[in-house]
């Protein structure tokens, strides 16, 4: 009988990706999404429909279901309905920058919506949560590369401390009712069906168009860039990894990403970081065209250098990221010309 897993936030990028792996690997699956407009809405009804293709394909172990966090009483009904044994949690309002326009959305689904998902799955006694967490929440810290054993107390944008909230959160159910919980912590992850609001899918549309980008911090920012398939490869590789209690806990100095609690924290990236002003050059690269380049300050919110120390999900769960810079963006590029199929001629490199 094939294990159940609930998806949230599955047309988005992430939820997409993984809900795919998933399904190749004989996983039953329940998705849901609120299907919001932060962005392209076409997008995410298409990524639904790419799913729903494979399930006819290979499974039939697949159904989506309209919902928003915020709606308790039908997330409870869609737990007791189907039973899942897993949560992958990856449902959030995303965006640095947007959070400054409108932060009740932060608070609303990355808080209130968080913890009625907690409130479910505490319920059902569900065997393991993993949920989205994010790089951002080292916010001002400048000891690089991050590693999870750092301070995080000082957040730079309010998108960072809902996704701090998230990490407490889950360690206060972790030890009240021993549900295990293991947050991941996002380092820039690109590739296939990305996010429009995200740089590389910005870059790469304005420069097709022959529109000018921005580039903030006058380009001397770092990103750890992570691909895709390597974030999901780390998800659906601890999804039945349990975290249990660690034995050598110390209490006096105490390590945030693990606990006496099953609660385990994890940095999901490269561990690689590149200048912005060369991964824009490999996308310029690829398409065969220069960008038109604006300089600019620095934004409020953003951090200058991302770098992820990955030895504790290595040994964990024998992670290591197989892709790329070059060959993720190649493949970006390629889905992303394929999708839109742009009037504009353009010249591969």
């Amino acid at each position: 009988m094939s294990k159940k897993v609930l998806i949230t936030g599955a047309a988005g990028f992430i939820g997409f990706h993984t809900a795919t792996k998933l399904l190749e690997q004989g996983y039953e699956l329940i998705g849901i999404d609120n299907l919001n407009d932060y962005y392209d809405t076409e997008l995410k009804k298409a990524r639904i429909g790419n799913i729903s293709k494979l399930n006819k394909l290979i499974s039939k172990n697949w159904r989506f279901i309209k919902c928003d966090l915020l709606e308790k009483e039908k997330l409870d009904n869609i737990f007791k309905s189907f039973q899942p044994e897993y949560v992958i949690n990856l449902a959030a309002q995303a965006g640095v920058r947007y959070s400054k326009e409108n932060p009740s959305a932060y608070i609303n689904s990355n808080i209130v919506g968080f913890m009625n998902l907690l409130e479910c799955c505490r319920d059902l006694k569900i065997k393991h949560l993993l949920y989205a967490s994010s790089s951002s929440v080292y916010g001002g810290n400048k000891n690089l590369p991050f590693c999870e054993k750092n301070e995080v107390s000082h957040p730079v944008s309010l998108y960072a401390a809902t996704k701090r909230s998230n990490e407490l959160m889950a360690h206060t159910y972790s030890h009240l009712y021993n549900l295990p919980t293991t947050g991941l912590r996002f380092f820039t992850v690109y590739g296939p069906w990305g996010r429009p609001d995200m740089g590389y899918f910005i870059f790469t549309s304005k420069i097709i168009k022959d529109e000018t980008i921005k580039i903030f911090n006058n380009g001397q920012m770092m990103r750890d860039f992570t691909y895709v398939d390597d974030v999901v490869n780390a998800l659906t590789n601890i999804l039945e990894k349990t975290p249990c209690a660690s034995d050598d806990f110390d209490f006096y100095r105490p390590n945030p990403s693990k606990s006496w609690a099953p609660y385990r924290l994890f940095n999901v990236g490269n561990s690689n970081p590149t200048k912005l002003l060369d991964f824009i050059s490999i996308i310029e690269n690829c398409l065969g065209k220069k960008a038109n380049k604006e300089f600019l300050p620095m934004q409020l919110g953003d951090v200058e250098s991302t770098s992820a120390n990955i030895n504790e999900l290595n040994k964990w769960a024998g992670f290591e990221p197989k892709t790329s810079l070059k060959e993720g963006l190649e493949k970006f590029i390629k889905w992303y010309i394929d999708f839109y199929k742009p009037d504009q001629l353009i010249k591969k490199s």
